[in-house]
């Protein structure tokens, strides 16, 4: 057995620029190995990493994992989450019978009870407000064949656009960055990139924590001969931020002018390689005009960070030969999230970094499946990474799914999730079916999403695998099967497909989603114009076949990539066709990018305003190929700091947890590592305010809502609060006060082009509550009304 609850990262195999990142097996077992019945082909889905794995499987259960040596991503090697995490499969308070509410209360029903009532109300709803007033909301965490039948449901069997999915919240911009510089999604590197590179950017990207695998590799390289240089951007001391070469501890909320500085200076220092920026990039004029400006004294009065640093970081990058960039969480869920993601694309664009070894930038994956839900035009896009303005991307989807082409709404952008949400509080969407995923704890401003979820016009069907804050306010529960106990694919931030295989059956009468989805579809007797079920399949292979072959001629395509093939390999990276019938390590390598007017995902928005480019402007201005270096000035955040609320909240990740702790908060070891709840405060902060180590504190914001917790003081840049956003309250008894979910303090506002909602810039106070030997009781006494 290996132990990865405190030794998250295991022991350390260096090794050199070039060289093969040395193979490390972990392993988890409950039983004797000789009794292992078989190992089933698997691959992680706890994190975005995208480890292949092996499912240990005796007498009908699960009993444990291993790392696959050969393996393209992990070489072996499992983070806890991915040691541990499978348990929950196993826990004892698993939705194994459908819920349907019932005088106020969930009772255990039949399946032909609950979807009948789904039915019976989606029909309803259907007649008297139309498929306007339909709404699905899904996850990052199913298979991309489940994503694919709801696309194929929601577009083009009811009609609606109003399916997105709870990637808006961690990776929508990830997207849309990408969007904005190349034309297209998919990240163009390869996880074999941090082998070669020399030096390494990481702006916002907690990796040891976020993605501990591939903090492993990094570390290895750290480790080893020819160190690569590492510039990290975060406000907290993370373990990131304690390799780097250089910090740059910034105040949230002001990315975009530390990167302006960055690309300032590069190009002041003539560290732009002129010949690519001319060849393969439109908007070089434009982007030097608005980062002129700001000089490395001009960000560091707006950053707070020393002049001198931005500077040295400016050097190191400018003096890379091979630059690996990787962005998330910091960026993605701050003010001006696209605009900034889009900056660190600007660095590689200057500098010729892109579609070569070793030069890349990877806008990062939160979740295991999110690049699949993207894909699969699951999330707020259209399949095949096909653009709504561009009729002829319609018709392609309409003859796949033989459909007429006005029944796939694209009369504007499919709807975004807060919009959805806005929507069901509204009165405008009636029917909301919830796929794997908390709303009530992972959106922001709580309290107002357990009210419009709570509301009676609003029907609320959610499948799930638990019990949890959501399902207590749902008119139907589905008991949905898990990873192990259904088949399907899924793509890593690399573009790496794995195929997860069936190990167990679910338990109970716990169904797969594909298997509930193609239930509702035959009884809600959904037809293609000829009058064939829609869609066709029996099985979720039939469901990836048709996918593959909607995916051919795209930016993601996969149409050479079958069962078979991902059965016979160890993970195969996009594209995959008949000229590259073994997968395609990096995109981008003649440095034609797919910005063509007829090609492009997208025409794209204008970073600052959001405005959306029309398809007849961005005709006329045609890029032909060419990479977009798209410029933003810095703007303030919406909600500063002041006398009230000195303090700026950010929230994020642990190591030992995952979103709302639905799976992990059910694995004794990684639910005893990280049980509850802390606020971390700087030294400073905690001192002004009277607060010492464990003191319990509350911390308010400007909803009124409150979080109390004890305080932990750690390395967190003075005037920043951190708290994980993990704990929610299905573990509390009743009757229930919201005083945990660091939801409760954020607000509804989201980027003006991704529309990813804003979890790292809230304003707020702290007050000490108790001294740190009351706190416990304090914590866990009289639960009282305060904060519902």
């Amino acid at each position: 057995m290996t132990e990865r609850i405190e030794d998250v990262w295991g022991r350390r195999t260096p090794y050199a620029p070039g060289a093969p990142w040395p193979p490390r097996v972990d392993q988890r077992l409950t039983v004797a190995e000789e009794r292992v019945e078989r190992w089933v082909p698997s691959a992680c889905v706890l994190c975005s990493n995208g480890c292949g794995l092996d499912i240990a499987v005796a007498d009908g259960a699960i009993v444990g994992v291993r790392g696959r040596a050969d393996d393209r991503v992990n070489h072996g090697r499992l983070g806890p989450k991915g040691l541990y995490g499978w348990q929950a499969n196993a826990s004892g308070d698993r939705l194994t019978e459908p819920l349907i509410r019932v005088g106020g209360e969930l009772r255990r029903t039949d399946w032909d009870t609950a979807m009948g009532a789904v039915v019976d109300r989606s029909r309803e709803v259907l007649a008297r407000q139309g498929p306007l007033a339909m709404a699905f909301y899904t996850s990052g965490q199913l298979f991309a064949e489940e994503y694919y039948a709801q696309a194929v449901i929601a577009r083009g069997g009811i009609g609606t656009p109003h399916l997105d999915g709870n990637t808006r919240l961690c990776t929508a911009t990830a997207e849309w960055a990408l969007v904005e510089s190349f034309g297209s999604d998919g990240n163009p590197g390869s996880y074999g990139d941090i082998d070669l590179c020399d030096t390494l950017f990481l702006v916002g990207h907690n990796m040891a924590e976020t993605q501990t695998v591939l903090w492993s590799r990094v570390l290895d390289r750290l480790r080893g001969q020819d160190r690569p240089r590492l510039v990290v951007v975060d406000p907290r001391s993370t373990p990131v931020a304690r390799e780097a070469d250089v910090h740059l501890p910034i105040r949230p909320g002001t990315n975009v002018a530390l990167l302006n500085a960055i690309l300032r200076e590069l190009i002041r220092h003539d560290r732009v390689d002129r010949a690519f920026v001319d060849a393969h990039t439109v908007g070089f004029a434009a982007l030097a005009e608005v980062v002129e400006p700001y000089t490395p004294e001009h960000a560091a009065g707006i950053c707070r960070v020393p002049a001198e640093a931005i500077s040295r970081a400016a050097a190191v990058l400018g003096a890379a030969d091979r630059l690996v960039s990787t962005v998330l969480q910091g960026v993605y869920q701050s003010h001006q999230a696209t605009a900034a993601a889009v900056q660190v694309n600007n660095v590689h664009l200057l500098r010729g970094m892109i579609g070569g070894p070793g030069r890349t930038v990877f806008q990062m994956n939160g979740q295991p499946t999110a690049q699949n839900a993207r894909e699969a035009g699951a999330n707020g896009t259209l399949p095949g990474f096909r653009n709504w303005q561009n009729d002829a991307h319609v018709a392609e989807i309409a003859r796949a799914w033989n459909v007429a082409a006005e029944r796939i709404p694209h009369w504007s952008p499919p709807t975004h999730a807060m919009d959805i949400f806005r929507h069901c509080e509204d009165g405008t969407v009636r029917f909301l079916w919830v796929t794997g995923t908390n709303p009530a704890v992972s959106l922001p401003d709580l309290r107002r999403i357990r009210s419009l979820l709570s509301r009676d016009q609003l029907f609320l069907v959610v499948s799930d695998a638990f019990p949890n804050e959501t399902t207590a306010l749902a008119d139907v529960v589905l008991p949905a099967a898990l990873w192990g106990e259904k088949t399907g694919c899924y793509t890593n931030p690399d573009r790496t497909v794995h195929l997860s295989e069936k190990a167990v059956d679910p338990p109970g009468q716990a169904r797969p989603d594909f298997d509930i989805l193609l239930d509702y579809a035959r009884r809600m007797e959904l037809r293609d114009r000829e009058g064939r079920p829609l869609p066709p399949w029996t099985g979720p292979e039939e469901a990836w076949t048709a996918f593959t072959a909607l995916t051919r001629g795209r930016g993601c395509d996969q149409s050479a990539l079958d069962y078979a093939g991902l059965r016979a390999t160890r993970g195969v990276q996009w594209p995959c066709t008949e000229r590259a019938p073994h997968g395609t390590e990096r995109l981008y390598t003649d440095h034609v990018f797919p910005t063509g007017a007829a090609v492009c995902e997208d025409y794209g928005y204008d970073l600052v305003t959001g405005a959306q480019h029309e398809a007849d402007e961005y005709r006329a201005h045609d890029p032909a190929g060419r990479a977009f270096l798209k410029a933003a000035p810095y703007l303030p955040p919406h909600e500063e700091v002041d006398a009230d609320h000195p303090l700026t909240l950010t929230t994020g990740r642990r190591v030992h947890q995952w979103h709302t702790r639905t799976k992990t908060g059910r694995v004794p070891e990684l639910r005893d590592a990280a049980p509850d709840v802390r606020v971390e405060l700087h030294p400073d902060d905690a001192a002004a305010h009277g607060i010492a180590e464990g003191d319990l504190v509350r911390v308010t914001s400007r909803r009124g809502t409150t979080v109390r917790a004890p305080a932990v003081l750690r390395g967190t840049r003075p005037g920043v609060v951190f708290l994980p956003f993990h704990y929610g309250y299905f573990d509390r008894p009743e009757p229930v006060r919201h005083d945990r979910a660091a939801n409760e303090l954020t607000r509804t506002e989201w980027d003006p082009v991704s529309k990813q909602p804003l979890f790292k810039v809230t304003a707020v106070r702290v007050d000490r509550i108790a001294e740190a030997t009351d706190a416990a009781t304090a914590t866990t006494g009289d639960a009282g009304t305060e904060g519902r």
